[in-house]
C-alpha cells in the first residue's frame, strides 16, 4: 500500500494548516459551533413561525431545508457509482482483500443483530403504541412500498439510465459492483477508465464538500420547519416511541460500540469518538449517510484505517450498514404499529424482524428516511402499510439520531476489522482529534499532489 509522491509538488503553502497565516486573519468559527447555532436558531424560528402563525416563515424554512437536502441528493447517484467502482478496484492494493471484505460484511451483520435485539427489547418493555390516542384511522397508505419480490427483482435495473434518474441506489450499487469486478478482470486495459473514475470521484467529493459547508444553514431550515410544521403537541403523541428510538440509538452508539472497541478492537472508545465526531455531527444534521460519506471516509482514515481498505468499507457501509434506520427503527416501528392496529406479534415475528434487518439493510440506500425498509418489514410481517403514515409526521425528528448511529457504525466496523487484522495504524488512531471539517480540505490538497503512480500499460 505504498504511495509514490513527487516531493517537488509539496509546496509550503500546501503544508500550511488551514486557518494559519498572517496574524491579521480572523480565526474560523468552528464547524461544530456553526451546527449548534443552526440548531438553536432553527428551533427558535420554528417556534416563532408556529406560535405566531407566520406562513411565510414556515415556507422559507421548508425551502431552505429542502434545498439543502436536494443538493445532497444531487450528488448521490454519481457519487455512489464511482465510489463503489473505485473502492472495489482499490482492493487489489490490499493484502487478503477477500478476507477483509468478508470480515467487514460479517461485522456489519453482527452489529445489526445486536442493534435489532436492543430495539426489540426496548419495544417489548415500553409498549410504545399503548396510550398514544392514535387509531388506525390516523394512518395513511404509504405511496412507497417494499416487498421481498420487489427487493430481489429490483436489484437488477432494466436499463442504465433509470437508476440514476429515479435515484435507485440499490441498482446503482449493483451496476457499480459489476463494473468494478469487470475492471479488475481486465487488468491493465482498464487503467484509463479507472484513472478517469478516480478523477470524477474526486471532483464529486470536492463539490459535495461545498454542500457540506452549507450544513449550518440547512440545519436552520430542517429543524425550523420540523418544529413549525409538526409542533410539540404532535411530538407528545409519539413521546414514548420517540424516546425509544433515541434511547435505542444511544445505547448502540454509546454502549455497544464502545464495548466492541474496548473488547474486540482493544482500542480507546473515547479516541474513536474524538476522531469520528465530525462525521457523526454532520450525519445528525444532514440525515444522509451517503451525503456524509466523504467525511466518514476521511475520519476513518484519520483513525488509522488504511486508505485502500477505508475507500472500500466506508462506501459499502454507507449503502448497506444502517444500525439506526434498518435495525433499531423498524423493530420499534413494527411493535408500535402492531399495537396501534391491535395485532399480536409472536416469537416467529420477532425473528423475522431480525432477519429483515440484517438482509434488507441495503433497501435504506443511505438517503434521508427509512420508508422502504419500514414497508419491507411491515409487508413481511403482514402488518397494515397504513401504519407507515402514522410515522411519517415524526420521521424527520427520528431520522437525525438514526443517521448519526448509522454513520458511527460505518466508521466503527473498518476500525474493528483493521485492528483484528493488524493493519490499523495505532499511532494515527491514538493521535486522531476532532478536527474541524474545514481542515479536511487541506488533506484533499495533499492527496491531489501525492498520487499513486500507475505503471504504463504493457
Amino acid at each position: 500500500m505504498s504511495v509514490s509522491a513527487n516531493p517537488a509538488s509539496a509546496t509550503p503553502e500546501a503544508e500550511e494548516p488551514t486557518g494559519s497565516g498572517s496574524g491579521s486573519r480572523i480565526p474560523r468559527f468552528p464547524f461544530w459551533a456553526q451546527i449548534v447555532v443552526g440548531l438553536v436558531l432553527g428551533v427558535l424560528l420554528g417556534w416563532l413561525a408556529r406560535s405566531q402563525d407566520l406562513g411565510w416563515l414556515v415556507t422559507t424554512l421548508d425551502e431552505i431545508g429542502s434545498l439543502f437536502v436536494q443538493l445532497l441528493k444531487l450528488a448521490v447517484a454519481p457519487l455512489v457509482f464511482f465510489a463503489i467502482l473505485v473502492s472495489i478496484t482499490n482492493l487489489r492494493q490490499v493484502n487478503n482483500a477477500a478476507r477483509l471484505a468478508t470480515r467487514t460484511l460479517l461485522w456489519f451483520m453482527i452489529t445489526s443483530l445486536i442493534a435489532v435485539a436492543i430495539g426489540l427489547a426496548i419495544g417489548l418493555v415500553t409498549n410504545p403504541g399503548s396510550g398514544t390516542g392514535l387509531t388506525p384511522k390516523d394512518g395513511a397508505l404509504s405511496e412507497t412500498k417494499g416487498s421481498w419480490i420487489d427487493f430481489l427483482t429490483g436489484i437488477v435495473p432494466d436499463n442504465v439510465i433509470t437508476p440514476f434518474t429515479e435515484l435507485n441506489v440499490l441498482q446503482i450499487v449493483f451496476m457499480a459492483a459489476v463494473a468494478g469486478i469487470a475492471a479488475l478482470k481486465l487488468g491493465e486495459k482498464a487503467k484509463p477508465i479507472l484513472t478517469l473514475s478516480q478523477s470524477i470521484l474526486e471532483l464529486l467529493q470536492k463539490a459535495l464538500w461545498w454542500v457540506i459547508r452549507l450544513a449550518p444553514i440547512g440545519t436552520v431550515g430542517l429543524i425550523g420547519y420540523a418544529i413549525a410544521d409538526y409542533g410539540w403537541d404532535l411530538i407528545g403523541k409519539y413521546a414514548t416511541f420517540t424516546a425509544d428510538v433515541y434511547i435505542g440509538c444511544a445505547l448502540v452508539l454509546f454502549g455497544v460500540y464502545p464495548l466492541l472497541l474496548a473488547t474486540v478492537a482493544k482500542v480507546s472508545p473515547l479516541q474513536f469518538f474524538k476522531g469520528a465526531w465530525p462525521a457523526i455531527q454532520l450525519a445528525f444534521v444532514s440525515r444522509s449517510s451517503v451525503g456524509t460519506m466523504p467525511v466518514t471516509q476521511r475520519v476513518t482514515e484519520r483513525l488509522g484505517v488504511p486508505k485502500e481498505y477505508a475507500s472500500f468499507a466506508v462506501p459499502f457501509g454507507a449503502t448497506t450498514k444502517m444500525d439506526g434506520c434498518a435495525a433499531i427503527y423498524p423493530a420499534l416501528a413494527a411493535i408500535f404499529i402492531a399495537q396501534i392496529f391491535d395485532v399480536q406479534l409472536g416469537i416467529g415475528d420477532y425473528l423475522l424482524i431480525a432477519f429483515v434487518s440484517v438482509i434488507g439493510s441495503a433497501a435504506t440506500a443511505g438517503l434521508t428516511g427509512a420508508t422502504v425498509m419500514l414497508t419491507l418489514t411491515l409487508s413481511t410481517l403482514g402488518l397494515p402499510l397504513e401504519g407507515v403514515g402514522l410515522l411519517m409526521a415524526i420521521d424527520p425528528i427520528l431520522d437525525m439520531m438514526r443517521t448519526a448511529t448509522n454513520v458511527a457504525g460505518q466508521a466503527l466496523v473498518p476500525v474493528i476489522v483493521a485492528a483484528r487484522e493488524k493493519i490499523l495504524d495505532h499511532d494515527a488512531y491514538n493521535s486522531a482529534s476532532s478536527s474541524p471539517i474545514d481542515s479536511f480540505d487541506q488533506d484533499d490538497v495533499r492527496d491531489a499532489e501525492q498520487k499513486v503512480t500507475l505503471p504504463a500499460p504493457a
